[in-house]
C-alpha cells in the first residue's frame, strides 16, 4: 500500500467554504483524499491547528485515511505571512506524528507554496519525493491586483521558486497554468504534469429545479443567478453587481436576482471584510439592495441545491488557476458564463457549456446572461452539455491519473507529462 503525506498548512480541507481562506483547494484536497481512500492508497492530510477545540486527530475523510491538526505557533487563524514563521514547528509535529504512529511515508504530496517548503523539510528526512500543486500562483495574482495591498510580498514569491526546484513534480490544473509556471517562474517543463481538478459526481448531479428551489427557500418561478466563492477583489463580484444592475434598465419582464454565497455579511463594523463593505456600498450605490442577496457561507451538502436551483452561475474572476466551483456547477447542469482567464477558459466551453465575457467588462457580461435568461432552451441545452462534459472529471478518473504519477515517481521513472 502506498502511504502519502498530504500537506495543507494553512486551511483545513474540512473547513466551511466561503471563508478568507477556504475555497476549492480545501475541496481538492479533501475529495482527493477520499478518492485515494476508495482505491486504497493510505492519506493523512497534515494541516495546521487554528482552534484548540477541535480534535487533533479526524476520521471524517473516510477509508482509514486522517485529518491531522498540528499544533504549530497558537492555534487559532493567523495572517499568511505570520504563517511562515511557524512552518518547522509544523514539520516538527508531523515527525512527531509519523513517530508515534510507527507509519513510514512513501511520498509527500503539498498544495500551496507554504505546505510546498514544509515538504522540503520533511523529504530531507525521510528521503521520500515530492509533488507539489500550487493552486494558485503570486506573480498571476500580482498582475492582476488593482491595489499595493492586494500585492504578494517577496516572501512569497521567493518561496514559491524554491518549492518549483525542490519539488519531483508539480501538478498544474491546466495548461494556461503550465505556460504560466514556465513563463513567469522559468519552471522545468520535464517536472511538470497537467492534471485537472476532479468533481464528486456522486454528490454535485442535476436536481430538479422545484425541488431544488424548494430546499433553498425561493419560489419556484423565481430566477436566481448565482455566484460561489470567497469575497476578495480579484473574483471580480463588483462587475457581477453591476451587470445585474445593468439587466435591470433592459426592463427585463422578470428580473432575476443575485445570489451571492460566500464571506460574512453579517460582520460588525470592526471585522467586515474591506471587500465585503465595498460591494454592499456598490449595491447601496445602484440601488440593487433588493435584487442582491448576500448568503453568506454555506455547506457542500446545500451547494447542489443551490447550483440546480439557478439559471447560470458566474465567475467573474480577474484570475483563476482553475475553477472549481465552475466544475461543481456543470456537474449539476447549470450553464456557467466565466471571464476568459485562466483556468475558466479551459474549462467552460463557450457557447456550449456557457459563455466566456472579457474580465471586468460589465458590459458584456449583462449581455450574455440577458441572452442565456431570455432563452429557455438555449439554457437547457448548455446545462445539458456543461453535465456530459463535467462527467469527464469524475474523481476516479482524475484520481486515477495522481495515482500513476505518484507510481511514475516511486517506481524512479523519468517521463515528461503533458
Amino acid at each position: 500500500m502506498i502511504r502519502v503525506a498530504m500537506l495543507s498548512y494553512h486551511t483545513c480541507p474540512l473547513a466551511t467554504l466561503g471563508g478568507k481562506d477556504t475555497g476549492g483547494m480545501n475541496v481538492y484536497v479533501r475529495d482527493l483524499t477520499r478518492e485515494l481512500g476508495r482505491q486504497g492508497i493510505h492519506v493523512d492530510v497534515f494541516t495546521r491547528s487554528q482552534d484548540e477545540h477541535v480534535p487533533h486527530v479526524l476520521h471524517d475523510l473516510g477509508y482509514g485515511n486522517r485529518v491531522v491538526h498540528v499544533r504549530a505557533g497558537p492555534e487559532q487563524p493567523l495572517p499568511k505571512k505570520q504563517l511562515a514563521e511557524y512552518i518547522p514547528q509544523f514539520v516538527e509535529g508531523i515527525q512527531a506524528f509519523a513517530a508515534e504512529k510507527g507509519i513510514r511515508y512513501d511520498i509527500i504530496h503539498s498544495h500551496y507554496w507554504m505546505s510546498g517548503l514544509a515538504a522540503e523539510m520533511l523529504s530531507d528526512s525521510w528521503q521520500i519525493p515530492i509533488v507539489h500543486m500550487f493552486h494558485t500562483l503570486g506573480e498571476m495574482k500580482n498582475r492582476i491586483a488593482q491595489s499595493e495591498s492586494e500585492k504578494e510580498g517577496a516572501y512569497r514569491l521567493d518561496g514559491e521558486r524554491r518549492v518549483l526546484k525542490r519539488a519531483d513534480r508539480i501538478v498544474a490544473a491546466t495548461p494556461a497554468e503550465k505556460a504560466q509556471l514556465q513563463w513567469l517562474y522559468k519552471a522545468d517543463a520535464r517536472k511538470i504534469t497537467v492534471i485537472p481538478p476532479g468533481v464528486d459526481t456522486c454528490h454535485f448531479y442535476p436536481i430538479p429545479p422545484d425541488e431544488a428551489k424548494e430546499y433553498v427557500g425561493i419560489p419556484k418561478e423565481d430566477r436566481m443567478i448565482l455566484f460561489v466563492g470567497r469575497i476578495e477583489p480579484l473574483k471580480g463580484v463588483d462587475t457581477l453587481i453591476r451587470a445585474v444592475a445593468c439587466m435591470r434598465l433592459k426592463e427585463m419582464e422578470r428580473p432575476a436576482y443575485l445570489a451571492i454565497i460566500g464571506g460574512d455579511p453579517n460582520a460588525s463594523p470592526e471585522t467586515m471584510t474591506a471587500e465585503m463593505r465595498r460591494l454592499q456600498s456598490l449595491c447601496n450605490e445602484l440601488c440593487m439592495n433588493h435584487l442582491v442577496v448576500f448568503l453568506g457561507k454555506r455547506g457542500q451538502d446545500s451547494l447542489p441545491y443551490y447550483y440546480s436551483a439557478a439559471e447560470v452561475l458566474v465567475m467573474p474572476s480577474h484570475y483563476e488557476s482553475f475553477g472549481m466551483v465552475a466544475l461543481e456547477a456543470m456537474a449539476c447542469g447549470t450553464p456557467v458564463v466565466a471571464s476568459q482567464v485562466g483556468g475558466l477558459a479551459f474549462l467552460v466551453q463557450d457557447g456550449i457549456t456557457g459563455f466566456h465575457v472579457p474580465d471586468g467588462d460589465h458590459d458584456a457580461l449583462c449581455e450574455k446572461l440577458t441572452q442565456l435568461l431570455g432563452d429557455p432552451a438555449l439554457r437547457q441545452r448548455m446545462g445539458e452539455n456543461a453535465h456530459r462534459y463535467a462527467r469527464e472529471y469524475a474523481w476516479e478518473i482524475i484520481a486515477g491519473r495522481i495515482l500513476a504519477l505518484y507510481q511514475s515517481l516511486l517506481q524512479g521513472k523519468v517521463e515528461i507529462y503533458l
